[in-house]
């Protein structure tokens, strides 16, 4: 395995232009052959389009093989990145929300979807006036490549957090403005934790809703990450604030403006999604449903 780790961050040090050269072949290969999840990512696209005709849902598949294909790329990028590059390629727009939470005194929960490259948001911890910046992440089978996805989110300053702790950790640390914690916030909840589902993109859909907690019993700011990918190696990151409808957050409503806000982001550049998930594949294990 160091053999390895050593190999891909020798690859790593490549410049994106070759790198994306391994994306092509890789995208030739998966869609005129190999076909990964051909058949969920299609019917996930049906699903969520119904009025698109077979042959939109077919050029949407073929760019999400391209995308899917430079993210593979951009992740080994990863691995040795700079921050003066990763500033390059990734443009943060509304910086002010975050100097607006550091004057209010209230940490931050960052909310962004699966809608590439959420990858390279890092280096975003070194351009806010907060102390702390801390990516959460899911635990995976394998330890060691956790060791080693952990390392590369830690880079700029910071400090990732597993997912079944940072709940804990944000409300034992002072809430003064000095924190921003980074959820990835569309995962799929474990079918035996799917208490709540809602309408998104026309479908029952499983939503996570651990940060839901915090909205309801902390004085917490949340702001939605909107990912776009400018062109090829070059995204931009628009940040927006979540306010509640009254003076503060019921429950559930954060996470309902959240998929609102990510659906619209998806239905704008639609081929820019991770569709190879199995999102909605817990359906059935919904037992409070919103429509709406």
């Amino acid at each position: 395995m160091n053999l390895l780790i050593k190999i891909l961050f020798l690859i790593s040090k490549m410049p994106l232009k070759i790198l994306y050269i391994f994306s092509d072949i890789i995208f030739f290969l998966n869609f005129y052959f190999v076909g990964y999840r051909k058949k969920i990512i299609t019917q996930n696209l049906k699903n969520s389009f119904p009025g698109k005709t077979d042959e939109e849902i077919k050029e949407i598949r073929k760019k999400f093989y391209l995308n899917f294909s430079d993210y593979l790329a951009e992740t080994v990028k990863s691995f040795s990145i700079s921050e003066t590059e990763s500033r390059v390629r990734m443009q943060h727009i509304n910086q002010h929300l975050f100097h607006e939470a550091k004057a209010e005194g209230k940490n931050i929960i960052l909310m962004a979807g699966h809608v590439f490259n959420w990858e390279w948001m890092n280096a975003l911890a070194t351009l806010t006036p907060q102390k702390n910046t801390h990516p959460v992440y899911r635990k995976v089978n394998s330890s060691f490549w956790e060791g080693e996805m952990k390392k590369v989110r830690n880079k700029f300053g910071n400090e990732a957090l597993e997912a079944n702790e940072v709940i804990l950790n944000i409300f034992r640390n002072q809430n003064d403005g000095n924190s921003i914690y980074m959820f990835v916030a569309d995962q799929t909840p474990h079918f035996s934790t799917v208490n709540y589902g809602l309408k998104f993109l026309n479908q029952r859909t499983p939503a996570f809703i651990g940060y839901d907690k915090l909205a309801t019993r902390m004085d917490l700011i949340f702001i939605y990450c909107e990912m776009k990918k400018v062109k090829r190696g070059f995204y931009q990151v628009n940040y927006h604030r979540i306010y509640p409808d009254g003076e503060k957050f019921v429950k559930n409503e954060v996470v309902k403006k959240f998929h609102q806000l990510l659906e619209n982001t998806i239905r704008k550049n639609p081929d820019n999604y991770l569709w190879s998930h199995r999102k909605w594949k817990y359906q059935d294990s919904i037992k409070t449903y919103d429509g709406e």
